[in-house]
């Protein structure tokens, strides 16, 4: 399958990423990710890896979209687990209403 990273084409098949990613340990994923074969992959070291470009060069989007034609399954941002965001106190939301008494 041809494909443009980076605004490099690119003759990619199957076969071939299986190849290129063969005993290439995966990194922490923090964000996109792809499968390929037993192992998941951060889509910026796979591109990387496919492309021997800086991974500043392209986008992970770019590579979503190219292994997911190829027909590997890429997973989107990590859910946070962290709660919403939260607006911080403000003095005037802890104040005593007029004529109250002090603490």
């Amino acid at each position: 399958m041809r494909c443009v990273i980076a605004r490099f084409p690119f003759e990619l098949t199957k076969s071939g990423v299986l190849d290129s990613m063969h005993g290439i340990q995966p990194e922490e994923i923090a964000g996109e990710s792809v499968t390929i074969g037993h192992h998941t992959y951060p889509v910026k070291q796979v591109g990387q890896v496919l492309t021997r470009q800086d991974r500043r060069d392209f986008t992970a989007r770019e590579v979503v979209l190219a292994m997911t034609k190829l027909g590997f399954t890429c997973r989107g941002l990590p859910q946070s687990t962290a709660p919403a965001y939260a607006p911080a106190p403000t003095p005037v939301r802890y104040a005593s209403p007029p004529g109250a008494p002090a603490a």
